[in-house]
């Protein structure tokens, strides 16, 4: 049985959004805690309350310049759980050396440093966005694969160089394809954007597509918990699962939650077609029988999740 008690974990991008809930988890579970972010996307104040813990390590670097003769490496490491990555799939689309950058080489740097450290085990963030687009619910195994987003293409690309390293290295991984991740310390995404428009403005909303977009959305501690569940539970050289609730969501209804806990009425403006912008996938909805054989299943429902995220919104507005 895998343990976390005493165990050393490098938490890459520990200082974001999903990656810092993993580290109070971890912390929860008495392991050792190695962050490391270089805070272009996260926040030190999401770790900070941490700090003054014996078993969490701060750096702040960028893990494409991390070396063999880097302090994170003072300690032996067990297993890294590789949350860093691009994630404004907007800006993605003006520049893709970004995502090359932020999001497949980093993923190459740390496989480099696993093998000459003879780390075994990685636990890495993988998306939704690898399938493209599908009609029917997609499970793990459906093909071909073609993303829509250098976003997608460079998580699609990182899960091949993970399998070649596990198949020739001797590593393990448990590669977990996210949805649509909301919650507390969110950056990015719809909720996010529109709860920054109507504080800009609460008299009118800007909605980018037809507002019929229909994806499901999972709360952050449900997505840490499942992966924790399917990292014990789940023990082959290469472990790959959907991530998320059966549920779904469209943005017709996250803007009726919204007004309703916000208890606001903007006039709402479409800017028209089913994609929200380039590379958007508007409709999917995962095939969630793997996850759920393990024995883990989301308790909030998609709209459920949207709801709770509104809530800690608010307590940042009023």
């Amino acid at each position: 049985m895998k343990k976390f008690k005493n165990k050393t974990f490098l938490v890459l991008g520990g200082a974001g959004f999903i990656g810092s809930h993993f580290c109070d988890l971890l912390n929860k579970k008495e392991a050792n805690i190695i962050c490391v972010d270089n805070l272009s996307l996260g926040l030190y104040e999401n770790v900070e309350h941490l700090s003054k813990n014996k078993n969490f390590k701060f750096f702040k670097l960028d893990i494409n310049k991390l070396n063999d003769n880097s302090p994170v490496f003072e300690n032996k490491i067990s297993t890294v759980i590789h949350m860093a990555a691009n994630s404004d799939i907007a800006k993605s689309h003006s520049d893709p050396n970004i995502d090359v950058k932020n999001t497949l080489n980093s993923t190459l740097s740390i496989l480099r440093l696993m093998r000459r450290k003879n780390i075994s085990e990685i636990i890495f963030a993988s998306s939704s966005a690898v399938y493209g687009e599908h009609e029917s619910n997609i499970h793990e195994d459906i093909g071909p694969l073609f993303p829509h987003s250098h976003y997608g293409a460079a998580k699609l690309a990182s899960e091949a160089f993970i399998s070649s390293y596990c198949e020739n290295y001797s590593m393990k991984s448990w590669i977990v394809r996210f949805p649509n991740v909301i919650g507390k310390r969110c950056t990015h995404g719809v909720i996010y954007d529109f709860f920054n428009k109507v504080k800009s403005n609460s008299s009118v909303l800007q909605v980018l597509g037809d507002g019929k977009q229909d994806k499901p959305y999972l709360y952050v501690n449900e997505l840490i918990n499942g992966i924790v569940h399917f990292y014990l539970c789940s023990d082959e050289k290469i472990n790959y699962v959907n991530l998320g609730t059966d549920t779904t969501t469209t943005v017709n209804k996250i803007i009726e939650i919204m007004k309703e806990v916000f208890e606001i009425n903007p006039k709402i403006e479409y800017s028209g077609g089913s994609k929200g912008w380039v590379g958007d996938i508007p409709k999917f909805k995962y095939d969630l029988s793997k996850i759920h054989s393990l024995g883990w299943k989301s308790k909030l429902s998609s709209d459920a999740a949207v709801r709770e995220t509104f809530k800690v919104l608010k307590d940042l507005w009023m």
